[in-house]
C-alpha cells in the first residue's frame, strides 16, 4: 500500500485536500471518487514526480487539471503524413464538449472521438492524445504536444478550463470561436477571390501576348526592315526576353519566393512585415480590425466560460496573430496585474483600440458586463470589416479590369502603329 496526497473539488465547488491509503493509483482515484469528490491532483506522498501527472489517467472524471504551461518543445510523431483539417478539429471539439457535458468521462470520450475519427490522421491523432492522457498528462500537455494540430490559442484555453473546472464549457467555447473563426477566413476569401482571378487571367493574356502573338508580327517588322518606334521596340524586346529566358525568370522567381518566406519565417522578418502591413493605407486598418475582433472575441469567451481577466488576457492576446500588437497588449496586462482597470490599460494600444471601444470597456467593466460587451463589440467589429472588405473589392474589380484593358491595349497600340508606318513607307 502507498500514501497518496489528492486535491479534489466538492460537490459544492469547494477544494479539498487530504491523504488516503490505496495499492496504486487507479485504486486511489476510485477511493476519492467513492467520497463524493471529484479529482483534480492525485500525487504518491513518497515524492514521485507528480508535476507532469494529473488525474486524467483515471478513466471516470471528466475535468482534469493542468500542471503547467503545455510542453510545446516536446513534438511528438504521429505516423500520419495528412494534416488535421480545422472542420475536422472543431467537429472533435464539439463533440468532446457535448460527451463531457452529458458526463462521459475523458478517456471515454476520446475512445469515441477516436472511433468516429472520420479520417485515417485523425484517427491517430485522436489515439495519441487519448493515449497521453492516459499515461498521466494533462489534456492539455497531451495536445500540446502536437503543435500541429491544436494552436498554442486552443491549447491554452484548454489549460485554463482545466485548471478553472469548466473543461466542457471551454471546449464548446473553443468550438464556437473556431466557427465565427472560419465564417470571417470564409467572407476574406470570397472576397478576395474574384480580383485574384482577375490578375491570373490579365498575367495569363500578356504572357500569351508576349510569346505567341508578339513573334508573328516581329518577322513582318524585321523582314520590312523600318525602324520600329520606341513602344514597339519595348515590347518586341519584353517578348524576346520572356521568350529567351523565361524559364530562368520563372526559376529566379521560385528561388526569391523560398527565400522570402524563410525570411518571413524568421523572427525578424515577421516582425518587419507585419509592421509594414500595419502601415499601408488600406490594409493597415483593416488587419488591425481583425486582430481587435480575435482578441475581443476571445478575450469574451474566456471570461464567460469563468477564466479569470489576467488568465484570459494572457490568452487572448495569442490569438491576436500580429507579434508587434501581441506586445502592446502584453504591457497593457502588465497594468492590469498591477491592479489597473482594463480600459485604461490597454488605451497605449491605439492602432487596434479606438477612443470608442475602450470607453465601452470601461463601462461595461464598471457594470459586470465586460464578457458579453467583448463579444459585441468582436460581432460589429467583424460586421464593419465585412463592409469594408465587400467596398474594397467593388473598387478592386474595375481597377483590376481597367488595368487589363490598360495592359492589352498599350499591347495592341504598339503593334498597330508600325503597320500605319509601313503604310506610310509603301506609298
Amino acid at each position: 500500500m502507498s500514501s497518496f496526497h489528492y486535491r479534489a473539488l466538492q460537490s459544492n465547488g469547494a477544494v479539498a485536500d487530504g491523504v488516503l491509503e490505496a495499492a496504486n493509483r487507479q485504486e486511489a482515484l476510485r477511493a476519492i471518487e467513492g467520497r463524493g469528490l471529484r479529482p483534480i491532483r492525485v500525487a504518491e506522498a513518497n515524492g514521485s514526480n507528480s508535476t507532469s501527472k494529473s488525474t486524467q489517467k483515471n478513466p471516470t472524471t471528466v475535468q482534469k487539471p493542468t500542471q503547467g504551461l503545455p510542453l510545446l518543445s516536446q513534438k511528438l510523431s504521429l505516423g500520419g503524413s495528412n494534416s488535421i483539417s480545422p472542420r475536422v478539429l472543431e467537429n472533435f471539439t464539439r463533440l468532446l464538449s457535448s460527451l463531457l457535458t452529458a458526463g462521459v468521462p475523458l478517456s471515454r470520450a476520446l475512445v469515441i472521438l477516436m472511433r468516429e475519427a472520420s479520417t485515417p490522421a485523425a484517427k491517430v491523432k485522436w489515439k495519441q492524445v487519448h493515449d497521453s492522457v492516459v499515461d498521466g498528462l494533462s489534456l492539455a500537455e497531451a495536445m500540446g504536444r502536437c503543435p500541429e494540430t491544436f494552436p498554442k490559442v486552443y491549447v491554452a484555453m484548454v489549460e485554463a478550463g482545466e485548471t478553472g473546472g469548466f473543461l466542457d464549457v471551454v471546449l464548446g467555447q473553443i468550438a464556437d470561436f473556431q466557427a465565427s473563426e472560419k465564417e470571417m477566413r470564409s467572407k476574406v476569401t470570397t472576397a478576395l477571390l474574384y480580383p485574384v482571378i482577375l490578375l491570373v487571367l490579365a498575367l495569363g493574356v500578356l504572357v500569351f501576348l508576349l510569346v505567341f502573338f508578339i513573334p508573328r508580327f516581329q518577322t513582318i517588322f524585321t523582314g520590312f526592315g523600318a525602324k520600329l518606334p520606341l513602344l514597339t521596340q519595348m515590347i518586341v524586346s519584353t517578348s524576346e526576353l520572356l521568350r529567351g529566358y523565361g524559364l530562368f525568370l520563372v526559376f529566379g522567381l521560385v528561388l526569391v519566393g523560398f527565400l522570402l518566406r524563410n525570411w518571413f519565417a524568421s523572427t525578424q522578418g515577421r516582425r518587419t512585415w507585419e509592421g509594414l502591413m500595419l502601415k499601408l493605407p488600406v490594409v493597415g486598418p483593416l488587419v488591425a480590425q481583425f486582430a481587435m475582433s480575435r482578441f475581443c472575441r476571445m478575450l469574451g469567451t474566456l471570461l464567460g466560460a469563468g477564466v479569470p481577466l489576467v488568465n484570459g488576457l494572457n490568452v487572448a492576446r495569442r490569438s491576436i496573430g500580429n507579434q508587434i500588437l501581441v506586445d502592446a497588449v502584453s504591457n497593457s496586462i502588465e497594468r492590469v496585474k498591477e491592479g489597473k482597470q482594463l480600459g485604461p490599460s490597454l488605451g497605449e494600444c491605439r492602432t487596434l483600440f479606438s477612443g470608442a471601444t475602450l470607453e465601452m470597456i470601461s463601462v461595461a467593466e464598471e457594470s459586470g458586463k465586460l464578457d458579453q460587451e467583448l463579444v459585441r463589440i468582436a460581432s460589429v467589429t467583424e460586421l464593419d470589416l465585412d463592409r469594408q472588405l465587400k467596398t474594397a473589392v467593388a473598387l478592386a474589380e474595375p481597377l483590376m479590369l481597367f488595368l487589363i484593358a490598360g495592359f492589352i491595349g498599350t499591347i495592341f497600340i504598339g503593334m498597330v502603329i508600325p503597320i500605319f508606318s509601313l503604310q506610310d513607307h509603301i506609298k
